[in-house]
């Protein structure tokens, strides 16, 4: 079975100062990270505020998730990060 992402919500999670979604692998669920300085890169002058990065991520939602099965296919593991590099 291939990554989803049948459930669009989304998280700030502040300890990370990052935006935490979640995929899905027919039972399987990972979680995945986008912290500021990928967000960055996606959306230069964004705010970095906990509005500026949920917005940056709703805008580049597309990029974002296809970024993240790229990661997910190196290897499965619990949680993901996705880092300035994966872009």
């Amino acid at each position: 079975m291939a990554l989803g992402f049948p459930n669009e919500s989304r998280h700030y999670d502040e300890a990370m100062h990052a935006v935490r979604f979640w995929g899905h692998d027919g039972a399987m669920e990972a979680s995945f990270f986008v912290g500021e300085e990928a967000l960055t890169k996606l959306q230069p002058g964004m705010p970095t505020d906990e509005t500026g990065l949920l917005g940056a991520f709703d805008a580049h939602r597309d990029v974002i998730y296809r970024t993240a099965i790229k990661v997910y296919g190196r290897g499965r593991r619990g949680a993901y990060d996705l880092l300035p590099a994966d872009f």
